[in-house]
């Protein structure tokens, strides 16, 4: 497993989380890193993105304001900051690092994918 993800749990609505992403096999390298989610029976969905310098992040309007992405190139991790979380954030967090250096939204874009945590918001 080239990525690995941790951090997810269970948190009442308007809790924290901070997911990390540990990358054993340095798939990062000068790589865009991205965060996912799904839920049963949906499509993997975009939270947010950053490119290998840790700029130029993008995050779906979903999650805008409330979540944060950020890396440390110097650690090979990869972070998701979650704040005010919601029922409807409950979810599998996966991490992903791309093929490229440019952010992306498109699973598409991207290689290794961590295994996930799940996260669970309660109401």
């Amino acid at each position: 497993v080239q990525l690995q993800a941790s951090g997810g749990g269970l948190v009442q609505a308007g809790g924290s989380l901070r997911l990390s992403c540990v990358d054993s096999k340095r798939t990062f390298n000068n790589n865009a890193v991205a965060w996912f989610r799904q839920t049963s029976g949906k499509e993997r969905e975009f939270l947010a993105g950053i490119n290998w310098r840790g700029g130029d992040a993008i995050y779906a309007d979903s999650v805008k304001g409330r979540f944060t992405i950020s890396r440390d190139n110097t650690e090979n991790t990869a972070y998701l900051q979650m704040n005010s979380l919601k029922p409807e954030d409950t979810a599998v967090y996966y991490c992903a690092s791309a093929y490229s250096s440019a952010t992306a939204k498109s699973p598409n874009r991207y290689r290794y994918w961590g295994q996930g945590t799940l996260v669970t918001v309660s109401s």
